[in-house]
């Protein structure tokens, strides 16, 4: 029996066909082989690139190896065969694939889309096959984040020449993200959980006159990067008293201004002309005008 193997349309030489039938066995044997459960996590950002590295046995020779995404899609990446390096496929990667001599499968540059599931199959000079699986996951960087103070209502119970602030940090249109605060200038950084609100995002803190200087930052990271922001919120509450004591001032200050107006108006119509010290003036000017010409 003669076989001949025709793909578009075109009469492949012999041994071209025998390469093509190998990597369509290849293919089929890593289908049916049961998948292996190594749940190596890989981690990249947005932007940059990152390195999927195909591990062997010690003494496993690789003969053949074959990268494919599992998920969201199932596609064929990059192919080595009898010494070539392949990774000309159509897929979502197409140009941002590179197959190394060493077998491991670089992308870059890497979207927020291209986290999923990898896997290599890896086949020795004596014909052992072992399968890898790689769980990609990609960060988008982390922004710098905005920290506002917001200054609390002093009760009863509050020491005086104190200010109870609460800070709140927050990093826009970023998910999976953690938040995390420090004071500035102390050798040990960690923040009591007490004053910790809404899953670390709102610090609450206490101050009084020596801490006009302190500093508190807010860190922002995922698992690629981290961004953060200083605050002095000493500063804040100086502004809140002035803007009270600004608030008391025109507390005094309008009804003194009203009552002069009032006085002024009063003192007007009282001096005007037919106010009544000059009642008999205003009578004489009127009598005139009221006189009948006609006798």
């Amino acid at each position: 029996m003669f076989w001949i193997l025709v793909v578009e349309g075109v009469c492949l030489p012999l041994r071209r066909r025998m390469a093509v039938w190998s990597l369509w066995s290849l293919l089929l044997w890593g289908a049916l082989l049961p998948a292996a459960v190594t749940g190596t996590q890989v981690q990249g950002q947005v932007g940059g690139s990152v390195l999927l590295v195909a591990e062997c046995a010690p003494g496993f020779q690789v003969r053949e190896a074959i990268w494919r995404s599992l998920w969201p899609s199932e596609e064929l990446l990059a192919t080595f065969f009898r010494g070539s390096l392949e990774t000309l496929y159509h897929s979502r990667f197409l140009g941002r694939a590179q197959l190394h001599s060493n077998l491991s499968l670089e992308l870059q540059p890497l979207e927020f889309g291209d986290s999923g599931n990898f896997s290599v199959l890896l086949v020795d000079t004596g014909g052992r096959a072992q399968t890898q699986i790689l769980q990609l996951k990609v960060y988008d960087a982390v922004p710098r984040p905005v920290v506002q103070v917001f200054i609390a209502v002093p009760g009863d119970d509050q020491p005086p020449n104190t200010c109870q602030v609460f800070l709140s940090c927050s990093a826009p249109n970023i998910s999976d993200i953690t938040y995390s605060w420090r004071q500035e200038g102390t050798i040990d950084f960690s923040i009591e959980s007490q004053g910790l609100f809404a899953d670390g995002q709102v610090l609450r803190v206490s101050l009084g006159p020596g801490d006009k200087r302190v500093a508190y930052s807010c860190i922002v990271s995922n698992p690629v990067s981290w961004e953060s922001a200083t605050v002095t919120p000493w500063e804040s509450c100086h502004q809140e008293a002035g803007r009270a004591s600004y608030k008391d001032v025109l507390l005094v200050v309008v009804p003194v201004s009203l009552l002069l107006l009032l006085a002024g108006l009063l003192s007007a119509w009282y001096w005007g002309p037919c106010s009544g010290k000059k009642k008999n003036v205003c009578a004489d000017r009127v009598a005139p005008e009221t006189e009948n010409p006609l006798v």
